[in-house]
């Protein structure tokens, strides 16, 4: 190495280059300021024909300590808290299927509607099955009956339609669609109940046969043009279904990322892929996030926990702060929210506008409670909330009927792209409070400084807040059962 002394000489710009180049390449937000601004507002609302409608232009006037009357949601966007990679929808073999039996118009239509960022809601983040899950048609395995070596692996199922589906999602979303995998099961062989569907554990004898399994997946879709940024251990694996599902207890995950799945990717050239343990409910979060992550060896493959919202199966509400716990605990992992829908499907129920503001309260939590990425289920269905092999039909933002040849934009659609559209990968949150519970608020700033409020009424009320920011306020109305989301740039 050459000396400090020859290198200023000589080179004395390379050198200061070098030396401040970790302050270069820091990922900078320029800080925020009111000067010359406004807010504009873009609005869902009940009973209204504002479906992500831009209905006013506000100013701000100075305004400094409110009273206890007035209704207030408060930003502070000089506190940055996570960065955001991501936004989207599962790409199940069910909306492939649902995709190809649409006409070319609307098939355009709804690759617009999802992925264009300007005339749709700019879809950045997606998920698929790896073989068989409940939303396919049939189930199904990529290698032959008693294969441990995957010497007959192939994924001929796929390029029918999932594959050239999501090479289309790819192109509409501009080129790059970050995407994540997920196995509902192993093959049967490799299970103890031999059966891909009703539970069962994968055999110790197996697990390295299936932690290559993971492998030769990946570099099938990547040789189809799909990258894959990364992957989830196993679907819901504590939930023996009637469909495709296997069980991993704390201990047997940990011991698989750090033994098997961990040690196979790195060896393989897939150190990059990021690795999301559980992905399962926000009830037992924090129980598998310790069990795994308390390990060392295990933790060091980790990237993040993944949840779901279905805890709500036992009558209760969904449980947002067992995410604070497992950020609190885990500073160094990242949340993602890798699936919810809203289950048992009914087509007299597609204009319900409880099913959005599920969505609503959830991304408004999930990413105040330091989640980084939010995945919805299916991204389309059919008009009987399918197809599904084992008849667990439910719902998705956009439902096509197929009798018809039509599309049917639910509300879930609009309460998503109230984040999805105004929320980008590398934005960061912050501080955002309400001073009423039925004004549910969260809060994003990008790396212009343009920051975007979201605000949800959940009440039967109009309410008449101001948008309090660095001393000033803007006055405006939320509408009943409304999503709106402020722009102030």
């Amino acid at each position: 190495m050459l000396p400090i002394k020859y290198i200023l000489k000589y080179y004395p710009a390379v050198f200061i280059i070098a030396l401040f180049q970790p302050a270069f390449a820091q990922d900078a937000t320029k800080p925020f300021s009111l000067n010359n601004k406004t807010a504009q507002v873009y609005t869902t609302a009940k009973n209204t024909d504002y479906k992500l409608a831009k209905t006013e232009s506000l100013r701000f006037i100075d305004k400094m300590q409110p009273t206890e009357k007035e209704i207030c949601v408060f930003v502070d966007a000089s506190k940055t808290f996570q960065t955001i990679l991501g936004i989207g929808s599962a790409l199940t073999d069910a909306s492939a299927e649902t995709f190809y039996k649409l006409s070319k118009e609307k098939q355009q239509e709804f690759l617009t509607a999802f992925y264009d960022v300007n005339k749709g809601i700019g879809y950045t983040l997606a998920r698929t099955n790896i073989q068989s899950c409940d939303f396919s048609s049939d189930s199904y395995s990529y290698v032959s009956a008693n294969d441990p070596e995957l010497k007959t692996f192939n994924i001929e199922h796929d390029l029918k339609y999932k594959v050239p589906f999501i090479k289309k999602a790819i192109a509409a979303a501009g080129g790059k669609l970050t995407m994540f995998v997920t196995p509902w099961s192993p093959p049967a062989f490799m299970k103890t109940n031999n059966d891909v569907l009703h539970g069962g554990k994968l055999k110790p004898e197996f697990d390295q046969s299936w932690a290559n399994f993971y492998v030769k997946f990946i570099n099938a879709y990547q040789e189809q043009g799909i990258p894959v940024w990364g992957l989830s251990v196993q679907n819901e694996p504590l939930a023996t279904q009637k469909w495709e599902s296997c069980i991993f207890t704390g201990e047997e995950e940990r011991d698989f990322v750090k033994n098997y799945l961990g040690p196979t990717l790195h060896k393989n050239g897939m150190a990059d892929k990021k690795l999301i343990i559980w992905d399962h409910n926000r009830d037992l979060i924090y129980q598998r996030a310790s069990a795994v992550l308390d390990d060392k060896e295990a933790a060091k493959y980790v990237w993040g926990v993944g949840y779901h919202w279905y805890e709500t199966w036992t009558g209760g509400p969904m449980l947002f702060a067992n995410e604070k716990k497992v950020n609190e605990s885990f500073p160094d992992k990242n949340l993602i929210f890798t699936e919810g829908c809203v289950e048992k499907f009914d087509f007299s129920r597609v204009n319900d506008w409880a099913l959005g503001e599920r969505y609503g309260q959830s991304l408004i939590n999930d990413f105040n409670n330091n989640t980084v990425g939010w995945t919805d289920w299916n991204i389309l269905l059919d008009e009987k909330g399918g197809p599904n092999h084992v008849g667990n039909f439910c719902f998705a933002p956009v439902i096509a009927d197929t009798r018809t040849g039509e599309l049917i934009y639910t509300n879930i659609y609009y309460y998503l792209g109230h984040f999805s559209k105004f929320v980008r990968p590398g934005d960061k949150r912050v501080t955002c409070s309400s001073n009423r519970e039925s004004l549910l608020t969260t809060a994003f700033i990008n790396k212009e400084g343009k920051l975007a409020v979201m605000v949800m009424n959940t009440s039967d009320k109009e309410l008449k807040y101001s948008l309090c920011i660095m001393g000033k306020a803007a006055v405006t109305t939320s509408l009943p059962h409304s999503m709106s989301t402020l722009v102030i740039e």
